[in-house]
């Protein structure tokens, strides 16, 4: 059951903030694995991690962070969050819930260093299909929800997570949205009216539909600014990036973790009859 004032604020601002949602043991040992991990450069492999970056100034990636062992596989279905994203996700009791209500299409670690940011995106205006927020015949059904988790502390100057509130139902592009978007050169989403940025404490997470305006504001501070994402959405979707989990990865999850991150096998295929 999802807490009533949840609903209320996911619906209201297009997120909710779930203080200390991982333990300070499991915040450590997915900073362990991030340690022992050699810093990659955009386009490297390591295992099945790649190192990545949206192409702006933004900081540093490993997509597949599923595939950095046991700390971030418990990510996939956290008790903090699974719950709800399953509520604002939707599907359940439908056809799409069959194969499994929850598909991860992306799950990635980011570290920001100073003078990095990412510029504002998303948005209800102009609509995307992928990251789309309804609500409609008395459930949520949202094309994307994220879960972002800190893996640092993340106060004033540390680069943190900015927000549109409310902005998942704009029917206008905001006036200084280009100003701000994500671009080469880099950019921030400081100083675009009716932003907020949110600072949390290692371990919180914040839960967002992904057609809320959000990007980052630029970090000052000294050291490194770590979370991770995972972006949950219906069933039926596809890998953003053209990644897939690997063998390995689905051997070892639980049936529930390897129901999300695979919910459908491919048939296999013998011919049967000549032709």
């Amino acid at each position: 059951m999802v807490d009533p004032l949840d609903t209320y604020l996911f619906d209201l601002r297009g997120y909710i903030h779930v203080p200390g949602a991982l333990t300070a043991d499991e915040v450590g040992a997915c900073n362990t694995v991030l340690d022992e991990i050699p810093r990659l450069q955009p386009g490297q492999w390591y295992g099945h991690l790649q190192g990545h970056t949206y192409g702006t100034k933004d900081g540093l990636n490993y997509q597949q962070i599923y595939e950095g062992g046991e700390p971030f596989e418990q990510l996939i279905d956290h008790p903090s969050w699974i719950e709800r994203i399953k509520f604002f996700v939707g599907g359940e009791g439908t056809f799409d819930y069959h194969h499994g209500p929850l598909f991860i299409d992306e799950c990635f670690a980011n570290f920001r260093r100073p003078g990095e940011a990412i510029g504002v995106h998303s948005g209800g205006h102009p609509p995307i299909h992928r990251n789309q927020f309804r609500f409609h015949g008395g459930r949520f059904m949202c094309g994307q929800v994220n879960a972002l988790i800190a893996l640092t502390d993340i106060g004033p100057g540390d680069g943190g997570t900015m927000l549109i509130p409310g902005s998942h139902k704009s029917n206008f592009l905001h006036p200084d949205f280009a100003e701000h978007r994500m671009k080469p050169e880099g950019a921030t989403v400081e100083g675009i009216e009716g932003a907020i940025e949110v600072h949390m404490q290692a371990g919180d997470a914040i839960l967002f539909v992904d057609g809320l305006s959000h990007g980052s504001a630029r970090r000052a501070n000294e050291g490194e600014r770590r979370i991770c994402v995972f972006r949950y959405g219906p069933s039926w979707g596809n890998f953003r990036l053209g990644y897939a989990p690997s063998a390995e990865l689905l051997a070892r999850l639980t049936p529930e973790r390897r129901k999300i991150v695979q919910p459908l096998e491919l048939l296999p295929r013998h011919p049967q009859v000549e032709g």
